[in-house]
């Protein structure tokens, strides 16, 4: 299999470095290693956390795609580290189970505030290792900061129900309990909040989470473990409940696989979403799937055609054009059709 020029292991990419420097420049160089330092991160990063930092796969490197500079490297997980993770979490969930979900809540709560506070280089960050620019790279942290909020509400409203019997002196009582370990799959185009708002919604359920971020935006996915983590060795808490098991198809495969398992969060492709959908439910595990999409706009001979083209424009090429609600496809009417398209060329010119 060839291996994606993003993702080419270390081991093969000195000439490849070489080539790349060309497109270096001194500026973006000083960003990189001001953002890397400012979220704990290096050149050469382990990828792997289940309490400790380990990592015993390939060792592979994350590049800027607008520069093709290279920005460092994480060392990914090998099947025996994915165990271990796993039986690490399987630990923790054991123990989060028990504790009160106002005082889940109160975790994700801190967790919250530590992501606020590396806001701007987290967000620059994503912007350098994904391609989009930076106000939507500080934005989708500040996603993953408002569903902590809304998770914080929700710790204290997760509320069963009391259902009356027909038996005299008796009452039936409904009451939710966790899953166990969540594992999450996330996509290149949002390395953060696809994690956030899957991690702070199942933490404050009571679950442990293991996540396999991109090999693309390995680096992101290392940098947000490390805030989460810090927080949750404050509280004196397992590191397992955010566990981080970088890697590419194949430990993602392990962990569609895996009965330990029990609920797999997958984001991308259609085609990859059917494959893990089957085989979660060949286990009968639960999935939860988030795909590519084929949408489209319709416009009317009597919309607002300024604030359609500003509106498609952004649609087409917000997140590099890289979103699953990317629009593809526009059905005009014949009124306007001729009009609006001159129009949107014009826009398109501005993009650089």
């Amino acid at each position: 299999m060839t291996i994606p020029r993003a993702i080419r292991p270390l081991k093969h990419s000195g000439a490849l470095r070489s080539a790349r420097s060309a497109f270096s420049t001194t500026s973006t160089a000083r960003t990189t290693s001001v953002t890397l330092k400012a979220l704990g991160l290096d050149s050469y990063n382990l990828g792997v956390y289940n309490g400790e930092w380990s990592g015993n796969g390939d060792v592979v490197e994350t590049v800027n795609p607008a520069t093709g500079e290279v920005l460092g490297a994480v060392q990914q997980a090998s099947g025996k580290d994915l165990d271990h993770t796993l039986q690490c979490a399987t630990k923790a969930a054991k123990m989060w189970r028990e504790v009160p979900a106002p005082k889940r809540g109160e975790i994700v709560r801190q967790m919250r505030n530590a992501l606020s506070d590396k806001i701007e280089p987290l967000g620059r960050l994503v912007a350098l290792e994904m391609g989009k620019i930076l106000p939507e790279g500080i934005g989708e942290v500040q996603e993953y900061v408002d569903i902590a909020d809304y998770a914080v509400g929700l710790s204290r409203m997760l509320n069963g129900k009391v259902i009356p019997s027909e038996r005299p002196g008796h009452m039936m009582m409904e009451m939710w309990n966790p899953l166990g370990v969540v594992g999450v799959i996330s996509a290149f185009n949002f390395p953060v909040a696809v994690y956030g708002w899957n991690s702070a919604l199942s933490l404050v359920c009571g679950n442990a989470v293991v996540w396999k971020g991109a090999p693309t935006t390995g680096l992101t996915s290392v940098a947000v473990t490390k805030i989460l983590a810090e927080v949750l060795e404050k509280n004196g808490l397992p590191g397992a409940l955010c566990s981080l098991a970088s890697g590419g198809a194949d430990i993602g495969n392990m962990m569609a696989k895996d009965k330990r398992v029990n609920l797999v969060s997958f984001t991308g492709s259609t085609n990859v979403g059917r494959k893990v959908a089957l085989t979660v439910q060949e286990r009968f595990g639960k999935s939860l799937l988030e795909l590519g999409g084929n949408n489209a706009i319709i416009v009317h001979n009597d919309a607002d055609i300024d604030l359609a083209v500003r509106s498609i424009l952004f649609a087409a090429v917000g997140t590099a054009g890289q979103r699953c609600t990317t629009t593809r496809r526009l059905f005009l009417h014949e009124d306007i059709h001729d009009t609006f398209i001159e129009r949107l060329i014009k826009a398109y010119g501005q993009i650089r």
